[in-house]
């Protein structure tokens, strides 16, 4: 089915979707979706700029690419994430997508090693990873599932940040409520078999 072009919300759409899509794909099919997706979010965001879905989309799509590339080549989709996501919360304070983002994106910046994020300061033009922390990951993530408590996704990623901050005792409960939750999301299995396996390592 055709999507109209000139469809703001026909084409924000169309980007949460091929997103969905790409999360449980994997190899040369995720990255086509994860290109479109940022396709149909560039397309959103040019037809109006002024309202959240768009650079959620846009964040999403790019934050998606962004973690399924090297830790080193990271970097150049790091300032634009960042960009969209807090663009998005100036429209909407409260959108859980933007805060997730957030949070994700405050927590991979931290997990790069202190030479990668030297050099991407330095040279490549990465001085926006000096506003990262672990304390910003987690209050933005905890917002998301403020938001959204059913979303398996911001609990999960909210254990993993709570795990590689060093609270253990919190990041256990949280991978364990996504083990209790019911699955809803098609990814949620997914998650459930995440936490599961993160709890046992723990």
């Amino acid at each position: 089915m055709a999507i109209d072009s000139n469809s703001y919300e026909a084409q924000w759409k169309a980007s949460r979707t091929a997103v969905e899509a790409g999360e449980v794909a994997s190899g040369a099919q995720q990255r086509t979706l994860y290109r479109a997706a940022e396709r149909h979010a560039r397309r959103a965001v040019q037809i109006n700029p002024r309202d959240a879905e768009g650079h959620v989309g846009l964040a999403r799509a790019l934050g998606r690419t962004a973690l399924a590339v090297g830790k080193r080549e990271r970097v150049k989709y790091a300032g634009e994430v960042r960009e969209h996501a807090l663009e998005a919360l100036k429209y909407d304070p409260r959108h859980a997508g933007a805060l997730h983002i957030m949070g994700v994106w405050n927590a991979e910046i931290m997990r790069l090693s202190g030479v990668t994020r030297f050099m991407a300061k330095n040279f490549l033009g990465g001085q926006v990873f000096d506003s990262a922390s672990w304390k910003d990951a987690v209050r933005y993530m905890e917002q998301a599932v403020a938001v959204e408590p059913n979303r398996l996704i911001h609990r999960i990623d909210l254990a993993e940040i709570y795990a590689d901050a060093g609270d253990k005792a919190k990041a256990r409960a949280a991978f364990q409520h996504v083990v209790n939750a019911p699955a809803v999301q098609p990814a949620d299995a997914k998650y459930k078999q995440q936490a599961a396996q993160a709890l046992r390592s723990l």
